[in-house]
This record gives C-alpha cells, sequence and structure tokens, in this order.
C-alpha cells in the first residue's frame, strides 16, 4: 500500500470513529429527556396525593395484645412462641395460595396453632385453638389510630381497609373497633380467594375501587405486605410498630414512621390532587 492509501485508510477511520461516537452522543442525548422525564413523573406521583388509601387491619389498625394473651396460654403461657405460629399461619396461607386453594385465614389460623402446639408436647383440641384466638373479633383500635383516620377522612381521602381476614370477619372488627364509619368499604381478600402479598389481591382491589395502581397506597405494619403492594405497582406507607421490620430485598416505601398519626401527618403534606 502506498503512503498516501494508508493516509486514505487512517483518515477514514477517525472519521468512522467521529460518526460512531457522534451517533451513540445523539441516542444519549436523545434518550436524556425520556429518563429525566420519567425521573420526573416519579417524583411529582411521590408528592402527589394518591387517590384512595388501603388499610391493613391486624396489627395495623387493630391492637393483637389481648389475642396474644390467649394465644400463650393456649401454648403453655409461651409467649415466645407467638412469632413461630404467626409466621407458621402466614406460611401456610401461602401455602394454600400457591396450591391454588382457600381456607378461611382464621381456620389456617386455629390450624397452624395446633401444629405449633404439638411440635411443643402440648394437646390442643379444635376447639381450644379456636377459642384461642376468638379475641381476634373484638381487637381495640392502637390509640393513635382513630385520630389519624379522622384526620385523613376530614382531609377529603378515600380510606379502606384491606385485610386476609374474613368479609364477615373484617366486618365484625370494625364495628368492635368502632372505626366501620371512617371506611368507604371494607375490602377482604376472601372475594379472590388467595391472600396477600399475592400481586392479584392488589390489582383486585385497586380494580375494585376504579383506581389505577400507581394511585393506591397501602399502609401496613407488615413488611411483606409493603412489598406485595409496591411490586404489584401501588405506592405505601410503613407502620413501624415494636418488631415490625421492612423485608430488605423489596423496594422502600415514600413513608417509614412508627405510629400512624405520623404516617397520617406525611399524608397530610402531599398535593391536594385527591379524590377525584
Amino acid at each position: 500500500m502506498s503512503p498516501a492509501q494508508e493516509t486514505d485508510c487512517a483518515n477514514a477511520s477517525v472519521n468512522s470513529r467521529r460518526h460512531f461516537l457522534a451517533a451513540g452522543a445523539g441516542i444519549a442525548a436523545g434518550m436524556l429527556p425520556t429518563l429525566v422525564s420519567a425521573q420526573a413523573q416519579k417524583g411529582t406521583t411521590m408528592n402527589s396525593r394518591p387517590k384512595c388509601l388501603f388499610f391493613d387491619v391486624n396489627e395495623t389498625l387493630l391492637d393483637l395484645e389481648s389475642m396474644k394473651t390467649s394465644v400463650a396460654e393456649a401454648l403453655g403461657g409461651r409467649p415466645d412462641l407467638l412469632p413461630l405460629w404467626f409466621t407458621t399461619m402466614l406460611q401456610h396461607s401461602l401455602v394454600a395460595t400457591v396450591g391454588d386453594h382457600y381456607d378461611d385465614f382464621g381456620v389456617i389460623g386455629a390450624a397452624t396453632l395446633q401444629m405449633v402446639a404439638k411440635n411443643q408436647g402440648i394437646e390442643l383440641s379444635d376447639d381450644a385453638a379456636k377459642q384461642a384466638i376468638s379475641p381476634i373479633r373484638s381487637l381495640p383500635p392502637h390509640p393513635d389510630v382513630k385520630p389519624a383516620l379522622e384526620q385523613l377522612k376530614q382531609a377529603g381521602y378515600r380510606m379502606v381497609t384491606l385485610t386476609n381476614s374474613s368479609q364477615a370477619g373484617v366486618d365484625e372488627q370494625m364495628k368492635n373497633a368502632g372505626l366501620t364509619d371512617l371506611f368507604e368499604d371494607r375490602l377482604s381478600v376472601e372475594n379472590v380467594q388467595m391472600f396477600k402479598p399475592h400481586s392479584h389481591v392488589y390489582k383486585w382491589a385497586a380494580r375494585k375501587m376504579n383506581v389505577p395502581p400507581e394511585d393506591c397506597l397501602l399502609i401496613a405494619a407488615h413488611g411483606w405486605d409493603i412489598a406485595g403492594a409496591l411490586w404489584a405497582g401501588w405506592r405505601g406507607a410503613f407502620v413501624a410498630r415494636p418488631g415490625a421490620q421492612l423485608y430488605p430485598l423489596a423496594k422502600q416505601p415514600e413513608i417509614n414512621e412508627p405510629d400512624m398519626q405520623r404516617v397520617a401527618a406525611q399524608l397530610l403534606q402531599l398535593g391536594t390532587d385527591c379524590c377525584s
């Protein structure tokens, strides 16, 4: 190859690299507005009021202490077994969901209480197990709950409950706790025959209230519930009650406060384009 040809090849190579870099820069520049727009939209969503608030019930709204006492007594006076019972109950509710089977959450609760008792050498009859968990129908609200709910309702928020309990169960719970009038509706997974945190539950609840998923916000004291809602495209507010933790491998909610009144204070600071 002659010196002139070598020079031409070198110039062509440089021009090719320049065109490639220019094209790459053009693509990046074209993508930048999209990325900025997406980030801006996300920021706008986080600063806007959700169209509907969905509240978990047990532990989030209602104080489980009286039921914990009766369950501990049924387990031979072993309050240290309560976390094991709850996780066993949750585990088998998910086993039922994955296996395309449904039993009332209370039925699962009594059955798994017998499982835990048997592993500890404690004899527990069907009736005794049912009696031990019966206080769940008459739990009082946490002291921070009613004032917070009243503030949110007065501010114009749509509010409903969304629980793994049966429909009859949550209706009775809200009546006995004096909270019925604060909610537009009381939703139970009984209607979809599967348990939270399956994504179908959240999607069904959003459709039921005629609200897009991104305009739904779950308020719960359970990290697994918040994780399920966020994975379903919802927003979330975590009530960090004693012993409650968020799941580290899930998305993190925009609100994380130790009680309901502080959660309400955060929600009240959001924009005013709600309830349409």
